[in-house]
């Protein structure tokens, strides 16, 4: 499981480095993952400290921090 949570973290990095800022939401949809798997990843990245989230209404806004 690991594993596949890194794969899907470099997917999301690599979505943010191409597209900016998004919402949660709209980042689950593109990548085309299980939402759970991509709340993990997103938590992976922000432990490491290379995404910001900030809340946003009901859903989160995530970007690369430059």
């Amino acid at each position: 499981m690991i594993t596949e949570i890194g794969i899907v973290a470099g997917e999301i990095w690599h979505y943010l480095d191409t597209r900016g800022e998004v919402l949660f939401s709209q980042l689950v949809k593109s990548i085309d993952r299980p939402k759970e798997l991509a709340l993990m990843s997103v938590g992976w990245l922000g432990r490491e400290g290379h995404v910001i989230v900030r809340q946003d209404g009901g859903d989160f806004r995530v970007s690369l921090r430059r």
